[in-house]
């Protein structure tokens, strides 16, 4: 189960359950994916196929939502 916390035009932020517990937020575009940490800072941790520009406004858009990643983890992983 992979639960979308929101879609932002090409891009869709979600989680995969039963994962690693570090806070973290997958990304999904047409031309790839990236994974961005949220603890303890936000940051890149992974990307394939996805050029310069996009990551800069995925990090964008996650620091725009950031409040609402964090709600959307807490009620997915810890109920």
């Amino acid at each position: 189960m992979s639960p979308t916390i929101f879609q932002d035009g090409k891009f869709r932020f979600f989680f995969f359950s039963r994962e690693e517990p570090r806070m973290h937020v997958h990304i999904h575009t047409p031309e790839g994916e990236a994974k961005f940490w949220i603890t303890p800072t936000i940051e890149l941790a992974v990307s394939h196929g996805l050029k310069a520009r996009d990551l800069q406004i995925i990090e964008r858009k996650i620091r725009e939502h950031e409040d609402e990643i964090r709600e959307a983890w807490k009620r997915h992983f810890l109920g």
